[in-house]
């Protein structure tokens, strides 16, 4: 798996992911509603491609946003 992901969008990624997580927290006091799982399940996709540095669907786009090494 080869990075398709520059420090900006990683760094994007993870301010996105927290402030996913912080929504999904703040939503319903924890209630377990289909909005809460959506903010929860969008920040740890955001997350895991922020840690990991490679995007599926930037792979599938022929996208990089990393230099080429």
């Amino acid at each position: 798996m080869t990075m398709n992901m520059g420090k900006l969008d990683r760094g994007f990624r993870l301010v996105a992911a927290a402030a996913l997580f912080t929504l999904a927290a703040g939503t319903s006091v924890g209630d377990g509603t289909w909005l809460e799982w959506a903010f929860y399940g969008f920040g740890a996709v955001a997350l895991l491609t922020a840690l990991v540095g490679n995007c599926p669907l930037y792979s599938l786009l022929g996208v990089r946003t990393c230099r080429v090494s």
